[in-house]
């Protein structure tokens, strides 16, 4: 199971990943910047982490875990707008 987090905090943006990385829970800096200049879903359209630095199963490729993090973070900001 993975999960994406957004937050707009008085600090900037967040964005964190969980049960998607081969290290555990990490930070989408990328994303947290671009959101910092555009708080919508396509701001972080075209981002995604390496899937090399992904998890693979027989749940899932690391491309595809790769490209959930996209498109939860995606939701998740839509969500809260």
């Amino acid at each position: 199971m993975a999960g994406v987090f957004v937050a707009k905090t008085s600090a900037g943006a967040r964005v964190a990943v969980t049960g998607a990385g081969q290290d555990g829970v990490f930070r989408m800096q990328d994303m947290e910047k671009a959101l910092d200049s555009n708080w919508s879903a396509d701001a972080v359209a075209g981002m995604a982490p390496s899937a090399d630095d992904m998890l693979s199963d027989i749940h899932g490729t690391a491309a595809y875990r790769a490209n959930l993090v996209t498109v939860m973070a995606k939701r998740a900001v839509a969500a809260s707008s």
